[in-house]
């Protein structure tokens, strides 16, 4: 059994997706990260950075910690034989576009965010971290012009751009501008293991909320 460690948040959904595509049962335990949960030691014991998504993957074993939602996708893939090339140029070219993720999309439109809801708003760097947000959809537009998704066959590089672009696309209302990226967003979240990931994630927030209430 695995335990999944993570919120409803982009880089939160992205393990998810992939334990749903792969069929694995996962134990889903909710952080919550807007009461600090992820700060309290027993999910340091797990993350010492101290940020979700996180897993311990107890099959065969006391238990095998991995964070790092790119490091989970990877460890998923490798444990399963799906979703990665075991080698060459489709290989390199998923975790191209998944490093292009981990450094690209994620921080910029994450600091769109940061900013927007800051004390102190600063419009010159809500404005910066558009335009290079904007700059690297047209990028993943491009490139879906061309391909059906990112590195061939539907990969991990897709699941793990998909959550960001997602949320670029309707932070920045850019649909119109990047049909190639908004067409291979709408497809990949019509895919059932996608829906089932995203709301059994919403159903156990709304049921924390619930409980949290009648406490």
């Amino acid at each position: 059994m695995i335990e999944l460690y993570t919120w409803t948040t982009p880089n939160g959904e992205k393990p998810a997706i992939m334990l749903e595509e792969c069929g694995l049962d996962y134990d889903l335990r909710l952080v919550d990260i807007s009461t600090g949960q992820q700060k309290e030691s027993g999910f340091l014991a797990i993350n010492p950075n101290g940020r979700i998504p996180a897993i311990v993957d107890r099959d065969g074993g006391e238990g095998h910690r991995v964070f790092e939602s790119g490091a989970i996708l990877v460890h998923l893939a490798e444990k399963t034989g799906r979703f990665l090339a075991p080698s060459g140029p489709a290989r390199s070219e998923a975790f191209a576009w998944t490093f292009f993720q981990v450094g690209g999309t994620g921080p910029m439109i994450g600091q769109i965010h940061y900013f927007k809801n800051a004390e102190e708003r600063s419009d010159f760097a809500i404005r910066r971290f558009e335009r290079e947000s904007e700059r690297l959809l047209g990028v993943l537009d491009a490139r879906l012009r061309e391909v059906e998704f990112l590195a061939g066959d539907y990969s991990i590089a897709d699941m793990m751009n998909w959550t960001w672009a997602r949320s670029g696309l309707r932070d920045l209302s850019a649909s119109d501008r990047f049909p190639a990226l908004s067409a291979w967003v709408d497809r990949i979240g019509e895919r059932p293991a996608v829906v089932r990931a995203l709301d059994r994630l919403q159903e156990a927030k709304r049921l924390a909320a619930e409980k949290a209430s009648n406490a």
